[in-house]
């Protein structure tokens, strides 16, 4: 299996990935469904290894690279990286420079073209190239569809493009959904190249789309949205019928027992400085259009966004003054109270990601069911930090005794079935979870 790169949680980082991404599948492409490139690459190896020096806040890239990495490899990336820089900073000289360099060194000139080309995705000050996004205003009081009694696949941080993500969808496939549900985050940052790669073309063939009619779905995850939501508008806009069109990042899908709304939550979390401390949130006229939503439904409703309401594992929002951090989002929970204020029954569930496990905890902040399932297809070690939960967390949600199992050093991969009952059974739902080692047995089940 193919050794990949790690993501970062940084606008800038995950767009310089996103350009190396490109330029090796621009020159190298593969003839299967999981095209993006893995650390076999040596320009991806490099690129890899100053992301993360560049996440963690080093100033400057040394001219050495460490251990086996190539010199020249190392060099193509560091260049590459410096002139996305001063590009976006607006350092002409120094970009300039740096072209003039470039002439006279081994990298593929392809590369720098790509840099180039990269700098749509930054606003004339550095910063994120602004967002088309969709106010409620421009959408209306619509809701989608849903068939009575629809099996539901809900997936979540799944678009890398990855032997793993078709893997999984193979598996998803296997419970004959209905629906298709992903709760955001296209790697590394959501161009149309990587909408295109890591999300349309392997659910069109795994689940074939062509003569099958399944409907997918996708939020707008903090990834999705480091290149301003380049890929992202162009693909929800194109990957149903009209009928079922998905109107904007957030959305409510409906029958009459039943309803799944998605909120957009990616919107306010993409400034790198801010990337461990972010505190995001939902738009005003949005909040309002959920809550209409709710309001005006008989049903039951399932909460759906890429970020958690609250977590035991991660940190959310700034430390406090005693070092000490809150385990819920306080602007999500008061988005929360609101909603189910105006609910006529108790809101059935919430689920997210974000967060790359499975974490199913016990009623808190008076939500029966609150569910991370970040699982999709992002790596993380047995020994890494993701599942160990932080003591700096004051009184952290508690969690059922639901574990994911482990191969090659990694957890396993998953994803949740919601199963709506109609007839005698309308009103009644299941969710089923499963791992990638087994699609056909869960792992746990729920009623909701």
């Amino acid at each position: 299996m193919t050794i990949e790169p790690e993501s970062f949680r940084d606008q800038f980082v995950s767009l310089f990935q996103s350009a190396v991404d490109q330029v090796v599948r621009n020159t190298t492409p593969s003839s299967g469904l999981a095209s993006r490139p893995g650390m076999d690459n040596a320009l991806v190896s490099a690129a890899a290894e100053i992301a993360s020096l560049k996440a963690k806040g080093a100033a400057s890239v040394p001219d050495a690279p460490p251990g086996a990495i190539a010199q020249d490899a190392w060099t193509c990336a560091k260049m590459g990286l410096e002139l996305m820089e001063a590009r976006a900073r607006g350092d002409t000289a120094t970009a300039d420079s740096i072209q003039n360099d470039i002439r006279y060194n081994v990298c593929d000139p392809a590369w720098f073209k790509v840099i180039e080309s990269y700098m749509q995705y930054f606003g004339p000050d550095g910063s994120r190239a602004k967002i088309p996004y969709r106010h409620a205003a421009d959408i209306g009081p619509v809701t989608v569809p849903l068939k009575a009694g629809a099996t539901v696949a809900l997936i979540a941080d799944w678009g890398t493009g990855t032997d793993v993500a078709v893997s999984l969808l193979k598996e998803a496939a296997l419970q004959n959904p209905d629906v298709v549900i992903h709760l955001g985050d296209i790697y590394y940052s959501g161009t149309p190249q990587e909408c295109d790669a890591n999300f349309r073309n392997i659910v069109d063939t795994v689940l074939s789309r062509n003569t099958k009619d399944v409907p997918v779905y996708t939020l707008s995850g903090n990834h999705d949205m480091y290149s301003g939501g380049a890929g992202y508008y162009g693909l929800i806009d194109t990957l149903n019928d009209h009928a079922r069109r998905q109107p904007a990042s957030f959305f409510c899908l409906r029958n009459d027992d039943w309803q799944f709304i998605a909120m957009d939550t990616g919107l306010h979390d993409y400034n790198p400085f801010t990337v461990n401390d972010v505190v995001t949130f939902v738009e005003k006229d949005e909040e309002d259009w959920i809550t209409e939503r709710i309001a005006e439904f008989s049903g039951k409703t399932i909460l759906l966004s890429h970020h958690q309401l609250f977590s035991a594992l991660s940190q959310i929002g700034p430390l406090q003054a005693n070092g000490k951090l809150t385990a819920y989002n306080p602007r999500l929970l008061a988005s929360f109270q609101r909603f189910s204020q105006a609910a006529k029954q108790p809101i059935a569930a919430w689920f997210w990601g974000h967060e790359h496990n499975l974490s199913v905890y016990q009623p808190y902040l008076e939500l029966k069911c609150g569910r991370c399932i970040g699982h999709g297809a992002v790596p993380v070690l047995i020994n890494g930090p993701e599942n160990a939960p932080d003591p700096r967390i004051v009184n952290p949600p508690a969690l059922q005794n639901v574990l994911l199992g482990a191969a090659n050093k990694v957890y396993t991969h998953g994803f949740t079935i919601v199963r709506l009952g109609q007839g005698a059974q309308k009103g009644v739902a299941s969710a089923q979870y499963y791992q990638n080692t087994d699609g056909t047995q869960p792992m746990y089940t729920e009623p909701l």
